[in-house]
């Protein structure tokens, strides 16, 4: 059986051209089209992201949950860093238990807020390791941090198996360090919270990178972290590819990348199309080459 891991599709988004507008001027068609459009695709979920609306969150959350329920039933994700929004597009979801909470970090007043509402609504919850200092600076700082998030969400009486641990996926333009550190913690996650689940803002790390390279970038991390057990991702579900890696479509694929993690390099020489792509972006990723946007090329 191929691993598979469930698509948390990101682009309904306050940031995005076509929901965004849509989200501002409240015209539902947009977002009814993705929310279908994504759905057809394989999303196991739809991350609704309204980001900080400070102006107007408490309103615009809810219409947005409502809007994308009127034509889906997919189970939705709410994204905001406003907790108020997040408390008003709780109230109004239909199906709580399968809905996530994107996300609670681990910063005192986050937790304050966002946990009681969390527990109300008895849904999933990303645990999200950003502390009061902002990034932790290697895999035992995000130990720590997962083991106070775990302690006071299980104290308000949500169990391992609602929670979904995001390592924090950096752009690799920022180097290599801190996607091995996410990656030594996704190792350690089971031994810290045993039954809960995992996630990761995948585009995250090829943020700053040219469009048409960012999907290479993607894919090859979505392998990686899949050798430690990711169970969802947020993703970009127009990128077909991608898709039939979280499907569990691309087992030579994710042998090839988990090969190389254990220290068996096949070479370039025998490779070819997908796996040379996958193999010279790996090897990026990894540290064990210097990024410049002609990686794929050298």
């Amino acid at each position: 059986m191929s691993q598979t891991v469930l698509a948390i599709a990101e682009s309904i988004n306050i940031m995005g051209k076509r929901s965004g507008g849509a989200m501002k001027e409240r015209n539902p068609a947009p977002i009814q089209e993705m929310a279908k459009e994504e759905s057809k695709a394989g999303a196991a979920y739809l991350d609704l992201n309204i980001g900080p609306a400070r102006k107007d969150g408490t309103e615009l959350m809810p219409w947005v949950v409502q809007t994308v329920e009127a034509v889906t039933d997919t189970p939705l994700c709410l994204d905001t860093t406003n907790a108020d929004a997040m408390a008003a597009g709780f109230k109004v979801v239909k199906n709580k238990a399968n809905a996530i909470m994107n996300s609670i970090s681990a910063q005192p007043e986050r937790m304050e807020k966002l946990i009681p509402v969390a527990a109300e609504a008895g849904c999933n919850v990303i645990a999200l390791l950003w502390g009061p200092e902002g990034m932790p600076r290697d895999s035992n700082e995000r130990a720590a941090m997962a083991v106070d998030l775990m302690m006071a969400l299980a104290e308000a009486g949500i169990p391992n198996e609602k929670m979904l641990f995001d390592p924090i996926g950096t752009p690799i333009t920022l180097g290599a360090d801190q996607l091995a550190s996410g990656l030594e913690f996704m190792s350690m996650l089971e031994d810290i919270a045993p039954g809960a689940g995992s996630t990761v803002g995948l585009s995250n790390v090829s943020n700053g990178v040219a469009d048409h390279l960012r999907k290479y970038l993607d894919r090859t991390y979505l392998i990686m972290l899949m050798k430690y057990g990711l169970t969802t991702a947020i993703v970009n579900s127009y990128d077909a590819e991608l898709m039939a890696i979280c499907k569990g479509e691309r087992p030579e694929l994710v042998s090839l990348v988990h090969g190389m993690m254990d220290g068996n390099d096949p070479g370039p020489a025998g490779l070819s199309g997908t796996a040379l792509e996958h193999y010279k972006t790996y090897k990026v990723l990894s540290g064990q080459a210097i990024f410049s946007e002609s990686w794929l090329e050298l």
